[in-house]
């Protein structure tokens, strides 16, 4: 770039920065920080650990904006500096070019978070995996993005845990249930719900013939104990019946997973990751509570779209991905036409592109 385009970049930048000031209420977030580490102070602090725990979490929270924010906003003054450096002398040029490019990707980042403002967006969530029809088939195809989404968990530095998983008969699995916990764990997630359509040759048939394979992905999010979700029990339907899964703590020897199938919405959540009956069911509660809330968020938003004559494309059934291995490699989201050939990649967990131009298209719209 020539030093008047640096020069408008950096200008461009400066006006950025301002907005995203206000988009992620900065100033705010700063007091807030202020008042927790203030509480943090009292003598009794550790006293409740559910208290201290919730507070160091809101803290971090802050923290997790406020800081990369000032960084960038520190950046952003240097390369002023740097630029005024240059009109003095030109072999300077090229370094500030070469910082442009990484303060432009830092600035992205800010804004990417910028676009997470939903309710439960910087929490936690639980991810689900359903196979389609298609047998063993589309139950390989639900474990490969089982372990593609946990490679991108990884990924992010977001810890997960297995809550519920159904195998299938012969390969794979029929159904998965993570838990997630990590800063904006819903908010980077919740446009991966939908259905993921894979092609290729089936290595289940001996006549090596090309299959398509469908899965349906749920995301929802972790919603907090203060949230007030009337259930009552005369709507509920509780099984009770023996874990399965491959070896560990997924296996017991008594009947201590549970099964919640709300009636009146059909919702059924499932959880086995615990060997204590009433612990699962207490997780079963409270993931039916985050459903059932974020089926009324979803009517809401489809009334909205409806009244402002927007499309909305995060219901059940709509088809967002489609992975073709054969005849040829690429991955491909239908709702933005991101696209890729490296399939190897994306398998393993690389699908923050999909994921940004998503959240960018949402916002834009």
């Amino acid at each position: 770039m020539t030093l008047d385009e640096l020069q408008s970049a950096s200008q461009a930048a400066d006006e950025r920065i301002e907005l995203l000031r206000k988009f992620l209420k900065i100033n705010e977030k700063i007091a807030e920080r202020k008042r927790l580490e203030e509480v943090m102070t009292a003598p009794d602090f550790w006293d409740s650990r559910e208290r201290s725990q919730k507070t160091v979490e809101a803290l971090s929270a802050c923290k997790n904006i406020i800081e990369p924010f000032k960084e960038t906003e520190s950046e952003v003054k240097d390369f002023a500096v740097l630029l005024e450096l240059a009109e003095e002398d030109e072999s300077m040029l090229a370094e500030a070019d070469s910082t442009w490019r990484a303060l432009s990707k830092r600035l992205d980042n800010i804004e990417l978070v910028s676009f997470l403002s939903g309710k439960f967006d910087a929490g936690n969530m639980y991810f689900s995996i359903h196979a389609g029809a298609g047998g063993t088939e589309s139950c390989d195809w639900a474990n490969i993005l089982m372990r593609m989404y946990r490679r991108w968990f990884e990924r992010r530095n977001w810890k997960d845990e297995i809550v519920d998983i159904q195998p299938g008969d012969e390969a794979g699995i029929k159904s998965v249930t993570i838990k997630v916990s990590g800063q904006f764990a819903y908010g980077y997630a919740k446009g991966e719900k939908g259905v993921h359509r894979l092609v290729r040759i089936s290595p289940f048939d001996s006549n090596a013939r090309r299959h398509t394979s469908f899965c349906s992905v749920d995301v929802f999010p972790d919603i907090s104990e203060d949230i007030d979700i009337e259930v009552e029990e005369k709507d509920l339907r509780i099984d009770t019946y023996r874990a399965s899964g491959a070896g560990g703590q997924h296996v017991n020897t008594t009947d201590s997973a549970i099964r919640i199938t709300h009636i009146p919405s059909g919702i059924v959540v499932s959880c086995q990751n615990e060997r204590s009956q009433h612990k699962n069911r207490h997780t079963a509660m409270q993931m039916l509570k985050a459903r059932l809330y974020e089926m009324e968020e979803e009517k809401r938003r489809q009334e909205a779209s409806a009244i402002s004559g927007t499309k909305t494309e995060m219901g059940w059934g709509n088809q967002i991905r489609s992975y073709v291995l054969q005849p040829y490699q690429m991955v491909k989201d239908l709702r933005t036409e991101v696209e890729t050939s490296n399939t190897s990649a994306v398998l393993d967990g690389d699908i923050d592109m999909f994921v940004e131009a998503w959240l960018k298209k949402v916002s834009t719209e």
